[in-house]
């Protein structure tokens, strides 16, 4: 098991306050020195690494492709290099990042005809929802107006699965993506409503039993964010619910909670005994990202309990030996950004600048020497160095900070 993940040998807790000179001077470790250092000088540097990244993300995924795009996909294509650059621009609002950005989203909507995926990460809903709120910022209603259009006029297939990459969740989080950065109702609640019911009424049907609600993709019943309960969950949060089927989502989570393993990570699916993965896919932190929303929309302390005990798992065991938000380390202090934006506690924003620090001080070199995988699409947002850019430039202002394509 500890071959997925680096030892985490750094202090739990530093106190910026209370740092001494001597002490400072004292700190010979690269990675000390920047742990020790202030927040705020910290993250001027990250910034600095971050538009780095980007430009060679752009330049390996656009420039030197020509911008053809093959992969259009939010997850490991072209329209995560366009997500990136929309995320420089609301740090920066150099106008420049929203042109290209809007440019690379045009050639996504070509390759993505025909496609059939109808989902924000994985689908045509990403293209035409991030098309559209970066046409916003552009001041283009013309343009705006068409991938609006082009969004409503998706299908959604009878035999469509629920989970997040590929399934009804997935649609759902992109209505919501909408109506936070257009205007509310610009997908009708009314359209909302009815895949809302749709996943409530699936859950419940397979759901007989110990958990009110449960879902399967593929043969298995995950619970994790990307394709199981976690990441239904924390989007059924978003919708306007009836009130049986709130505490159906409550009854679901407390079920998690109370079937998880004795370390305090989590099952990847019902049934399963193997406590390996610690990814934002599977286990801790995805889990923890959905109870962190609960614990503040529901304002139950088993909820705020849970995810904070799951944020223990992912200090103890999420320096993963890969980089990515999916399953790396990027992803997993997003884990602690989102602990810190509910309870405000000095511990969090430092333990997501810790798992930072360790990347910008050990990632490149462990990938040239081989001891980190640098991800099979190594420039994409949700496998390689494009969400640790991401995690980067949210870092710079933690109170605004969101797992990419997850927390709204």
């Amino acid at each position: 098991m500890a071959d997925r993940f680096f030892p985490n040998t750094m202090p739990s807790f530093v106190d910026e306050t209370t740092i001494e000179e001597s002490f400072l001077e004292g700190a010979k470790e690269p990675l000390l020195e920047l742990l020790y250092l202030p927040y705020g000088t910290v993250c001027e540097k990250l910034k600095r690494v971050a538009f780095d990244l980007k430009e060679t993300i752009v330049k390996e995924t656009w420039v030197c492709k020509r911008g053809r795009v093959s992969d259009y996909t939010v997850y490991t294509g072209a329209l995560g290099t366009a997500f990136l650059l929309f995320k420089a621009y609301q740090v920066t609002l150099d106008k420049n990042d929203l042109v290209l950005c809007s440019d690379i989203i045009k050639a996504c909507d070509s390759a993505s005809r025909g496609s059939g995926h109808v989902t924000f990460i994985c689908g045509q809903a990403g293209v035409y929802s991030l098309g559209a709120v970066v046409a916003k910022h552009n001041e283009d209603e013309q343009l705006c107006d068409h991938y609006l259009t082009k969004f409503k006029e998706i299908e959604l297939p009878k035999d469509l699965p629920n989970e997040l990459l590929y399934g009804r969740a997935g649609f759902l989080w992109a209505c919501s993506f909408l109506n936070k950065n257009i205007g509310r109702e610009t997908i009708s609640l009314t359209q909302i409503r009815a895949v809302v019911a749709e996943v409530i009424k699936s859950g419940r049907k397979m759901g007989k039993g110990r958990c009110p609600l449960m879902y399967e993709w593929h043969g298995k019943r995950y619970w994790g964010a990307a394709h199981g309960l976690a990441g239904i969950m924390h989007v059924l949060m978003d919708m306007e619910l009836k009130a049986d089927e709130v505490e159906d989502v409550k009854a679901t989570l407390h079920y998690i909670i109370r079937n998880r393993f004795p370390s305090g990570n989590y099952p990847s699916s019902e049934g399963s005994e193997s406590d390996r993965l610690v990814h934002w896919c599977h286990g801790a932190p995805g889990v923890a990202l959905t109870l962190t929303k609960a614990a503040k929309v529901f304002g139950d302390d088993e909820f705020l309990k849970a995810a904070r005990e799951a944020g223990e798992v992912v200090w103890r065991r999420g320096l993963l030996k890969r980089v990515g938000i999916c399953h790396g380390i990027s992803g997993n202090a997003y884990v602690f950004l989102s602990l810190y934006r509910l309870t405000g506690k000095e511990e969090y924003l430092y333990k997501a600048k810790a798992f930072a620090c360790f990347l910008h001080d050990r990632a490149h070199t462990f990938i040239c020497e081989g001891i980190m995988h640098k991800g099979n699409h190594p420039f994409s947002l949700f496998e390689g160095i494009g969400g640790m850019a991401c995690l980067f430039l949210d870092l710079v202002e933690p109170f605004e900070s969101r797992f990419p394509a997850y927390e709204l």
